[in-house]
């Protein structure tokens, strides 16, 4: 038997109300393969943390403390919008990881997020192995937008769509109470770039036709202005009032989105500033409706105290898988969820090679979104409503979530170089 080797944790991207849980599957799981995982350390700031060499030590955190973190959202030991670029592009950047990685003595690389993620984690498989110094990577899923492919659903997606689907009746219900004399249009912005997953969701507020919303739009679905018009009119004249959900990635005719700003972030998307707005604004000026507009942006993932049982469990279920993957000597894959049964609702873990996973975007099927283009059909529904089910309420303290904060200490740096951002 060899000598355990340590792991290295690190979450990645835009963070969610459950990725936190399944840091917990991680950390709970590896503590009882100690013939395989020596210690396990986290990146402070995600995968920063490992270029810097910036390593958060779990053993000095309290029992309590990580058993905390299956209640609490957003990135406990803090998360990064940063995009490492290609082998042939910077070799140096995988190299600085790989130094950081022996320097520590790790041999396992758990990456906990999205597409990019993905990608990193089997670069860093390949290129370990082409130096002489193998390290076993797992990519464990984690998005809102739900884009990964391969997968049944992405942990963080659940309780967004819960988010969501809950404030679409909520609202709904207020803008019915004063559409007579006030308000008649009611415009709530999501997330989404480029899969309208979240937007769909919102269609789960109403159970029959006419219910609100009575208008979605996706990224799916070119935005078609005389349409859309003549969709929220009718609203307007059958049910006295309109509720539209928007994806922030809604685009018009010539492929431009509709809130493109002219910026990108760190991994080079367009940086978005706000469609809700720019719908809003349209109805007024075209239809001369009274409107409010709200956009959920961080209230919609970091909504802990509303998550999803099925995406809590998911989250924490995935964590656990790549830990057990890992010490069976799985490289380059990724723990996915397979659904058996959408009625009963049944689901499964299954391993899916990075190779098959990075960089493919999953967006929301045709058949999900009805003939118009605006609402979800039954078939979106079969798919969406048991990835809301169930709540799983955090512990309360002085009527506020009882949310915990790790010590974040640091383990000693062992190199000389620095790496600078």
């Amino acid at each position: 038997m060899s000598q355990p080797r340590n792991a290295f944790y690190a979450q990645s991207g835009g963070v969610t109300a459950v990725i936190n849980a399944t840091a917990a599957g991680v950390i709970e799981t590896a503590a009882k393969h100690r013939r395989h995982i020596g210690r396990l350390y986290a990146g402070r700031d995600g995968i920063v943390g490992a270029l810097t060499e910036d390593l958060i030590d779990l053993s000095a955190e309290s029992r309590a403390t990580l058993r905390g973190l299956r209640y609490t959202p957003a990135g406990a030991f803090g998360s990064a919008r940063f995009k490492l670029k290609g082998l042939d592009q910077n070799r140096a950047e995988y190299e600085r990881l790989i130094e950081v990685f022996r320097a520590h003595d790790i041999g396992y690389f758990f990456y906990n997020g999205g597409n990019d993620s993905m990608d990193t984690a089997l670069k860093v498989s390949q290129l370990g192995a082409e130096l002489g110094y193998p390290v076993t990577c797992v990519g464990i899923p984690k998005t809102v937008d739900n884009d990964l492919p391969l997968t049944d659903c992405c942990p963080g997606f659940g309780s967004v769509a819960k988010y969501v689907a809950v404030s679409t009746r909520e609202a709904a219900l207020d803008v019915a109470s004063m559409a007579r004399t006030s308000t008649k249009v009611f415009v709530l912005e999501v997330m989404g770039r480029h899969a309208g997953w979240i937007a769909a969701a919102g269609g789960l507020a109403g159970e029959k036709a006419g219910d609100p919303p009575q208008v979605i739009l996706f990224p799916e679905i070119t935005f078609d202005e005389p349409a859309f018009l003549f969709k929220v009119k009718q609203s307007v004249e059958n049910n006295g009032y309109c509720v539209i959900v928007v994806s922030e990635g809604v685009k018009g005719p010539d492929g431009k989105f509709l809130a493109e700003a002219g910026t990108r972030d760190a991994f080079g998307h367009a940086q978005l500033g706000g469609v809700g707005p720019v719908i809003a604004n349209l109805v007024k000026e075209k239809l001369g409706y009274k409107y409010h507009w709200a956009v959920a942006d961080y209230l919609q993932r970091a909504a802990r105290h509303i998550a999803s049982k099925t995406d809590v469990e998911q989250a924490w279920a995935v964590g656990k898988a790549a830990v057990e993957y890992a010490v069976r000597g799985m490289n380059a894959v990724m723990p996915a969820i397979v659904r058996t049964s959408s009625r009963p609702y049944r689901w499964k873990i299954e391993p899916a090679a990075l190779t098959d996973v990075a960089n493919v975007e999953k967006k929301v099927p045709r058949n999900y979104i009805t003939a118009d283009g605006f609402g979800i059909t039954k078939a979106a529904r079969t798919y969406l409503q048991p990835l809301i089910l169930g709540e799983d309420y955090p512990p309360y303290e002085n009527g506020l979530p009882a949310y915990v904060r790790i010590r974040g200490k640091a383990v000693k740096k062992r190199l000389k170089t620095q790496f600078k951002l």
